[in-house]
């Protein structure tokens, strides 16, 4: 069903022709589905899910892994692997901001999102009260550098912004000298 809504977006989805494509009858999807919020919510759980899933698995390879290494490595993964489901995500997001989606389902898995990324922002030495802030500013510039090459298809001129991103939250995890003790 994913790789069918990557292929075919889902801005003008029919169930008709996506059931047929899964070998079954629109019957079944719409008891599995009520409504298209949630065939949309089923598709969002599953993309969170295999994203969180790479990104533990690639933490549990070689231990703490630095930030940047992360953050490539997750970059590396949308526009190499899965550049058709990044843009099936954007569509979503796109959608669900321009209110023609309706449900939770986008807004708590940004927020799901920037709590996990605020986690692993958490793991590298951010203080916690800041990590939430951060991660939804790293996630937003993230899917903006994202948006940025799928449009205009400047990957060159994309990634050396990616690399100056990594350099601003790698700065957030090293830590800062505190005031410097007046002289005796």
């Amino acid at each position: 069903m994913v790789a069918y809504l990557a292929g075919h977006g889902i801005a003008g989805l029919s169930l008709r022709p996506l059931a047929r494509s899964l070998g079954h009858s629109t019957y079944v999807l719409t008891h599995h589905f009520a409504t298209k919020d949630d065939l949309v919510a089923a598709v969002l759980d599953h993309l969170d899910r295999r994203q969180r899933e790479r990104l533990r698995a690639f933490h549990a390879k070689a231990g703490d892994r630095p930030l940047g290494e992360v953050i490539r490595a997750s970059w590396r993964w949308h526009l190499d692997e899965d550049l058709p489901l990044v843009r099936l995500l954007h569509e979503i997001e796109g959608l669900a901001a321009a209110g023609r989606l309706r449900g939770p389902s986008v807004s708590r898995m940004l927020a799901d999102r920037a709590a996990f990324v605020a986690g692993v922002l958490a793991s590298h030495g951010v203080p916690a009260e800041v990590a939430e802030r951060n991660a939804t500013f790293l996630n937003a510039a993230y899917a903006g550098l994202q948006t940025d090459y799928l449009t205009t298809g400047d990957r060159e001129r994309v990634e050396a912004a990616l690399e100056q991103l990594i350099a601003l939250a790698e700065a957030w995890t090293r830590p800062h000298p505190g005031p410097t003790p007046p002289p005796p």
